[in-house]
């Protein structure tokens, strides 16, 4: 059976913004969907790693999905909140199960099958079995991003050569977070997101966290990073590093 043809995070005009949504329940993550879309959002972050496990089955990811009103959906399932103790392999099902129900965009963790350090793995067993989850996202007309959240400050060259590890695991999008502790580490995140964009031959998502993450991520996007994570409202769950949707759509529909 042809794949259904799904909104794309590959084609873009502008940088998206793509409204994160980390809530327990449907009916909180539709609430804050139909408020992001009032707020201007052109793209859902959907974090199911949040979603309570006993909503995790396919008629309500399409009941939330269904919400987004076709903007392009990007699905994270990380092994913390309400997946806390869950196997790669049932994280890996998860995002299998976002992919039929609509879905576009699947993250794909770079350590996924060999939970290591700053989230890549270089163990060719686990590699494989990424490529495997790859094909089987494609089969299902989804598009794969790879992730590594470094949880440290990598260099101009560390961080190129998970980029080009991603890209060569069949990546469409690479998602970096890098650290930024101080003026010298965000001056130099500008320049690798320069290097990014010379380089890859794909979309590339380069964030930052620490005390000076968010100039890079309010202004990365102007430098050529594919996409604004953004949060519709503070709450409980938000990552407090994400800059407010409004903010942002005022900021880059501004920018000369």
């Amino acid at each position: 059976m042809k794949p259904v043809l799904k909104p794309t995070f590959l084609t873009y005009q502008k940088p998206l913004l793509v409204a994160m949504v980390q809530e327990e329940t449907p009916d909180a993550m539709i609430l804050e969907i139909i408020n992001a879309l009032y707020d201007g959002a052109e793209a859902f972050g959907i974090q199911l790693e949040n979603l309570r496990r006993e909503y995790r089955t396919l008629e309500n990811l399409r009941r939330i999905f269904d919400a987004c009103e076709n903007r392009p959906i990007y699905v994270t399932s990380y092994r913390g909140a309400q997946s806390e103790g869950q196997s790669d392999d049932e994280c890996a099902d998860l995002l299998l199960l976002a992919a039929d129900a609509g879905a576009t965009l699947m993250d794909v963790m770079g350590d996924f099958y060999d939970q290591s350090p700053h989230d890549i793995t270089y163990n060719a067993a686990a590699v494989e079995k990424q490529q495997e989850l790859v094909k089987k996202i494609k089969q299902k007309g989804g598009e794969v991003l790879f992730s590594c959240h470094i949880h440290d400050y990598f260099d101009e060259e560390q961080c190129l050569e998970v980029a080009r590890a991603q890209v060569s695991r069949g990546a469409d999008v690479v998602k970096i977070v890098n650290f930024s502790n101080d003026e010298e580490q965000m001056m130099a995140n500008l320049q690798t997101i320069h290097r990014l964009k010379k380089e890859l031959p794909v979309p590339f998502l380069f964030l930052a966290n620490g005390p000076y993450c968010r100039f890079i991520r309010q202004m990365g996007p102007e430098l050529g990073v594919c996409m604004y994570l953004c949060m519709q409202h503070t709450g409980p769950r938000n990552s407090r590093e994400q800059p407010q949707l409004r903010a942002m759509k005022t900021v880059r529909d501004h920018m000369v």
